[in-house]
């Protein structure tokens, strides 16, 4: 499949667009993503009532289940040890990345320092039928300041494993007031009317933006104008072309996620993916990194194209906030796939 995507997206270059310069410049951000699935009574399986995801105690576990498998996996650098624990563009991400990682470092993980979530705050809310899904909001032993961990958990039927399809890193003071509906959070719906931007036209508009750049919902910030100018500063770069393809990415544990904040507005998590494609000077070949080099399919005789899956938290305005009604809180990305040609 990922093979297939690689394909579809080096047919979209034409020569023609090849002759632009340009370099890869990958911007690294704390991002977190939600996804979203609708609120309200959807009858799934036959359930109407609204229902809490999980009790706290429930939560607690499925937060250290996941830690504990997440540092089996990092320390082995083995993908098999947290698989059934991560999914969505983080399980993408990580999955990835370990399966590197345990390529060049057979041996497993020199440098493992085990990490450790605390003082953990559940945001549970409540809605009719499968997938459920809530946030732990925590404190971790990584980074610096007052970081918070904002890990979306998602929970597919009543005999599935609590898995985490969304991580974002934020400060302190940024994490927003959520509302609350008798003591639960209030998830928003992916088609909702009530927010500048629906959650489920979220990816559309990104892509959208990243293509054209043109004003409209997304303010001006670090993963918005400053990545295009990134893009396009690097596009300058004597004897290297490169080129983007954006696509939505917003099926199954992709699906964008969102709560309800006091102001009115909403955070809420989504993906994209996107295929980043350089193209070296005749008698030059692009260099790849060691993680990248081991995803490799291919051989890179002047082109490589990595496919990437990036997430993003944003906080939406009310309606009726024509422009900058959506920030980009955080990002996060990985490279999941490279094929040379």
């Amino acid at each position: 499949m990922r093979r297939l995507r690689l394909r579809r997206a080096l047919e979209r270059w034409s020569p023609s667009r090849d002759r632009r310069p340009a370099r890869f410049l990958a911007a690294t951000a704390a991002a977190t993503v939600l996804t979203l699935t609708a609120s309200g009574c959807v009858t799934v399986h036959g359930e109407l009532a609204l229902l809490p995801p999980a009790t706290k105690t429930e939560a607690a576990q499925a937060l250290a289940d996941f830690t504990t498998a997440y540092n089996r996996a990092d320390k082995a650098y083995d993908p098999a040890l947290d698989s059934e624990r991560v999914t969505g563009p983080l399980g993408e991400i990580n999955q990835s990345g370990l399966r590197a990682r345990q390529i060049n470092t057979p041996g497993g993980n020199p440098d493992h320092k085990p990490l450790v979530l605390s003082d953990a705050r559940f945001v549970l809310p409540r809605k009719a039928g499968w997938p459920r899904w809530f946030v732990a909001d925590t404190a971790s032993n990584r980074g610096a300041g007052d970081q918070r961990w904002l890990l979306v958990f998602v929970r597919n039927g009543p005999e599935r494993l609590w898995e985490v399809a969304y991580l974002t890193i934020l400060p302190g003071g940024d994490v927003p007031e959520f509302s609350e509906e008798e003591g639960y959070a209030v998830p928003v719906a992916a088609d909702t009317d009530a927010l500048a931007v629906a959650p489920e036209d979220l990816g559309k508009e990104y892509v959208a933006y990243l293509k054209d750049g043109r004003p409209g919902p997304f303010a001006p910030g670090t993963h918005t104008t400053q990545w295009r100018a990134e893009r396009q500063k690097a596009a300058k770069r004597p004897g290297m072309a490169t080129q983007y393809i954006d696509r939505v990415a917003d099926q199954g544990d992709f699906a964008p996620l969102g709560l309800r904040t006091k102001d009115g507005g909403a955070l809420v998590f989504f993906a994209t993916r996107y295929f980043e494609r350089q193209t070296a000077a005749k008698g030059y070949r692009p260099k790849v990194g060691p993680d990248t080099k081991a995803l490799l399919t291919g051989e890179i005789r002047n082109t490589v194209t990595r496919e990437w899956v990036s997430s993003q938290a944003v906080l939406v305005k009310p309606a009726g906030t024509d422009r900058d009604g959506v920030t980009v809180a955080s990002r996060l990305q990985g490279v999941v796939g490279a094929e040379g040609s």
